[in-house]
């Protein structure tokens, strides 16, 4: 529901204020400090109701501004129905303050609506917008692989099929993809989705590595018997939480699950092992399995306290950052060059311990990191191979000799891909632009060009053109990703 607010026409002229108006002194010499605050207090004690009505609802318009601002759900939610309660009601009480026809009060009635009226848009923006859907149409897609792979599995059937492992890391990069513009609202939902869906495939692969058979015999001990039911309730908890994280469970809650695993938690520290080691380390591991499970319960609380879904601040992703724009230096370095052959051993050295500390960034089990790092050692490797083919088209000319026509056509192609991969790698737009286009062009050009080399039987010549032919794709799928404005 939206509700505009109108303000009311003017009352007729007040006489009376205009002489007040008039007698006030435009100059007074200030007095002491603590004249003023008397004044400034005074003033506040002066001040009409209405105005002070006014201040109050927007205080309390303000206190759930960052909800807004950081809601990243849909509207059938419950906290968006909340929200737009609150919001709603203000304006109600904003269009009920008497402004008795007062120009001061009616802008700030005026203003104060048009404040709440700013904050409705943007929840119903941040609830309807077309990135938030692609966010829960990838989400519905995951909920049925879920409800038709894994339901049945933790149901008696049978195994977890490798179709279901396609497809779900097929969601997850799907996800890492979905654009968010650096809108909070956006980074939110798409965090929280990625967070529950990765949950779901880490539960599952940690329950896939678990041996079919129990540890230990009954009759090692009669505690073990106890060890042995506790386990099977955890095993049946995996399958009541995967429902519950993919919304697929009407029946349980998260709270009731929480309380269940916690009171096996406390059967299990009430045994006695009676000092038996192996017993205490078996019990040990079903403890270590339950509090895995309770982690997952507190997963989107604890994004939301820690601001994890803000990947901007991201240690692993600043690290990342500061290698791409070293490598970037170096490129610049290279491209612009009067003689860059003096820079390509340098360079390459360089380049190499760049991959190194690509190599140590801890992927925090995060597919939107772990996707960055890979582009990123996609950047790195591209402009080493760059300089490798310039080197070898330099050395190529330094040791020219007799060679079969067909090996030195893909020379020529080799040749017109370094001229091709240095504008790749000085481009920067979208597969829009027409500088996309032609260079996609180009490349296509010399994809065909090696189709109609004819090696007549030449090993040597074979093996180039397949070299040559990876290189002009390789060199077409760093355009691509460079042009997808990918961000985390």
């Amino acid at each position: 529901m939206r509700f505009h607010w109108l303000p009311t026409l003017s009352e007729p002229f007040d006489r009376n204020q205009e002489l007040e108006t008039c007698t006030r002194p435009l100059w007074t010499p200030s007095g002491s400090a603590c004249e003023t605050e008397h004044n400034k207090s005074m003033d506040m004690g002066n001040q009409h109701p209405s105005i002070s009505r006014l201040q109050e609802i927007q205080k309390e318009v303000k206190s759930v501004e960052q909800q807004v601002v950081g809601f990243s759900g849909l509207s059938d939610d419950k906290n968006y129905k909340k929200l737009e309660r609150i919001l709603t009601k203000q304006l109600f009480e904003i269009d009920s303050v008497d402004t008795e026809g007062k120009g001061d009060i009616q802008q700030a009635r005026k203003r104060a609506a048009q404040e709440t009226e700013r904050l409705l848009k943007e929840l119903e923006q941040n609830a309807n917008h077309p990135h938030r859907i692609e966010i829960q149409n990838i989400f519905e897609e995951a909920q049925s692989l879920v409800r038709e792979k894994i339901v049945p599995f933790y149901n008696g059937g049978n195994c977890v099929t490798d179709e279901f492992e396609e497809g779900i890391q097929d969601i997850i990069l799907r996800l890492t993809h979905v654009k968010t513009g650096g809108k909070i609202s956006l980074r939110k939902a798409r965090y929280h989705t990625l967070t529950k869906i990765c949950a779901v495939q880490e539960i599952i692969e940690d329950c896939m590595k678990k041996q079919p058979s129990l540890p230990l015999s009954e009759d090692a001990h009669p505690s073990v018997a106890k060890i042995n039911f506790v386990m099977c309730e955890v095993n049946k908890a995996r399958g009541v939480l995967i429902a519950l994280l993919m919304g697929v469970n009407n029946n349980e809650t998260c709270r009731h699950l929480s309380c269940v695993l916690s009171g096996l938690i406390a059967d299990l520290d009430a045994l006695d092992v009676c000092g038996r080691t192996e017993i205490r380390n078996y019990r040990r591991e079903v403890v270590e399995d339950i509090n895995k499970l309770l982690k997952y319960l507190d997963l989107e609380e604890e994004a939301d306290t820690t601001k994890a879904f803000d990947l901007r601040q991201n240690h692993s992703i600043l690290k990342i950052e500061k290698v791409l724009k070293r490598m970037r230096e170096i490129k610049n370095e290279l491209l612009q060059a009067q003689n860059p052959s003096e820079l390509y051993l340098s360079s390459k050295t360089e380049l190499q311990g760049l991959i190194g500390q690509l190599d140590e960034v801890s992927l925090e089990k995060n597919p939107c990191i772990r996707e960055a790092r890979r582009r990123a050692v996609i950047e790195v490797q591209t402009l080493i191979t760059y300089i490798d083919l310039k080197e070898a088209l330099e050395k190529r000319k330094l040791f020219a000799c007799e060679e079969h026509p067909s090996h030195k056509a893909v020379w020529n192609v080799l040749g017109n891909l370094s001229e091709i991969q240095g504008e790749v790698l000085s481009f920067d737009g979208n597969r829009t632009d027409k500088n996309y286009i032609r260079l996609e062009e180009l490349l296509t050009k010399q994809l065909l060009a090696l189709d109609a080399v004819d090696p007549q039987g030449e090993e040597k010549c074979k093996a180039a053109r397949k070299q040559a032919v990876k290189l002009a794709q390789n060199i077409l799928s760093y355009l691509d990703l460079k042009s997808d404005e990918w961000e985390y």
